[in-house]
């Protein structure tokens, strides 16, 4: 009989149990051996292949089996190095998880405090920004985190819009995060007669994310990527170019700018201030919980948004809060395959849609095919002029123009979804109507030019392109047709020039007269 010392599969089994028990009793025992530098899995797994088929191990390959009771691994005692230990417990509510991710350098500053004293003496107005915010504000800070981003970014649509996804400045900025219509182009946000991104809450938040990355690329340091955001990557840069070449610090607060930046970041400090320690300021914020506020829900067909109102239980109101982006009746799938809906009810939505057998868009979109008045446009489509006006936000004394994209009933041949293209990129081109009234169609002859066919109509160039949907510096070819709309040929640029000194003379007289002619009482009968 082979002794147990002796035997491959016992040996194997007393290697495993001393490779368990060794490191618990013995392993802070400095004298056992170790793997050196140039030990490898692959080395290691080879001794033990040939420890497992040797007949009879050596004295140095016997196993060691520690004797007496188990005793307690103790360590030496040492000096920890100070860290930052993350807590395992939960967020109380949004609030806290927020203050657990700023991360951006504070300022300290009198304009800080001002802005301090100015939200903490107006407590309504911070209910108001907060209810608005508390519908929007988990999923900005799931971005957030995600990107790994401080948390303070979550905050700005306080300081810019805050947090009224309607809101517009007088530059033309738009929703909670004031996206200018050019800068939201550059981020892919589209901007047509069905839907403006700007307002989407995931699109525009998605974007601002994606451009407050981008500005902090570029200069490093948020606070001045979040002067950038406001002011202009290009003003910041200048301003950095300025001070570099006086001598000058290129910090945020060495820079000169306009007031409206100069506030800008020390407003953010200051919403963050509040929220970091209401206490210290007597602020008592509305409690907004760690947990979602809406659900996305993916359509597959045109839809009505009084339908999905309806399936989804909620009020068009409340609709309208979450897809703020959308301002026609019905919402095209190929443009917008999700919308948002409040979290209990996206199921319910969902559900009800399953079991619906009714039509669910009764709108669709048409291309005007020439220029037209809105009631004759209205005819064709058994609409009243009002009712076509209304749904397409037309304004009074305009016409329609080639080419526009309106939202008509769906009947006869007008009865599918609207295709991607046109969910995506259709405008309403409107003309004044009494412009249009005086339109003539013109044939580009040899040598012609647009500019030269403008100054002969008296018009501008930009509005013959606008007019004939034309790209900036499109050719022109002999035989082409062209509308042009306003002035008649036989304008002043079509005239033989008079002489200056005469035309000088005769305003000088018309002047003149005007001015007597004002000063005395002209005689009636």
């Amino acid at each position: 009989m082979t002794p147990p010392s002796a035997h491959p599969l016992r040996l194997s089994l007393t290697r495993l149990g001393v490779m368990l028990l060794g490191p618990m009793v013995l392993g802070a025992c400095a004298s056992l051996p170790g793997p050196t530098a140039t030990d490898t899995p692959e080395s290691a797994h080879s001794a033990e292949v040939t420890a497992s088929m040797t007949t009879r191990p050596t004295a140095k390959s016997s196993p060691v089996i520690p004797n007496g009771p188990l005793q307690s691994i103790t360590t030496a005692p040492s000096t920890p190095t100070p860290v930052a230990v993350a807590t395992l417990e939960a967020p109380q509510d949004l609030w806290d998880r927020l203050r657990r991710g700023f991360a951006i350098p504070d300022l300290d500053t009198d304009l800080v405090r001002h802005h301090e004293q100015w939200y903490a003496s107006r407590p309504d107005y911070i209910q108001r920004m907060v209810d608005r915010g508390s519908k929007y504000l988990f999923h900005i800070v799931e971005e957030v985190e995600r990107r790994g981003m401080p948390q303070e970014l979550a905050l700005l649509p306080f300081i810019e819009s805050a947090f009224n996804p309607q809101a517009v400045s007088h530059a033309r900025a738009a929703g909670m995060w004031q996206f200018m219509p050019a800068t939201g182009r550059d981020f892919d946000l589209k901007q047509n007669a069905f839907r403006d991104d700007r307002r989407d809450v995931l699109a525009s938040t998605r974007a601002a994310l994606d451009y407050l990355e981008r500005l902090h690329r570029m200069f490093g340091d948020w606070h001045l990527a979040l002067a950038a955001y406001n002011w202009g990557n290009g003003n910041v840069s200048r301003a950095i170019q300025r001070n570099r070449a006086a001598g000058l610090d290129t910090g945020y607060l060495d820079l000169r700018m306009p007031d409206e930046t100069r506030n800008y970041v020390p407003k953010l400090q200051a919403v963050k201030n509040i929220i970091a320690d209401p206490q210290r300021l007597n602020v008592r914020l509305p409690k907004v919980g760690n947990h979602p506020f809406f659900d996305t829900v993916t359509l597959d067909r045109d839809m009505d948004v009084a339908l999905i109102a309806e399936l989804a239980d909620v009020s068009l109101s409340d609709f309208r809060q979450l897809n703020p982006s959308h301002n026609k009746p019905v919402i095209m799938a190929a443009g917008t395959p999700t919308v948002l809906l409040p979290w209990d009810n996206a199921a319910l939505f969902e559900e009800r849609l399953r079991q619906h057998n009714g039509p669910t868009a009764t709108w669709t979109a048409w291309r005007v095919p020439r220029n037209m008045t809105t009631a004759e446009a209205a005819r064709q489509h058994q609409l009243t002029e009002a009712q076509l006006r209304e749904v397409n936000r037309i304004p009074p004394r305009m016409m329609l123009r080639a080419g526009s994209t309106v939202l008509v009933p769906r009947q006869g041949k007008l009865d599918n979804d609207v295709p991607e293209h046109i969910a995506d990129n259709g405008q309403i081109l409107l003309v004044p109507e009494a412009v249009a009234a005086r339109a003539q169609r013109v044939t580009v002859r040899a040598g012609d030019t647009l500019s030269a066919i403008a100054r002969r109509h008296g018009v501008s160039v930009a509005n013959l392109q606008a007019w004939n949907n034309l790209r900036p510096n499109q050719p022109i070819r002999i035989g082409q047709v062209l509308m042009v709309h306003g002035r008649n040929p036989a304008t002043a640029a079509d005239r033989p020039p008079t002489n200056r000194v005469s035309q000088s003379k005769t305003a000088t007289t018309s002047t003149r007269t005007a001015q007597a002619s004002s000063k005395t009482p002209v005689a009636t009968r």
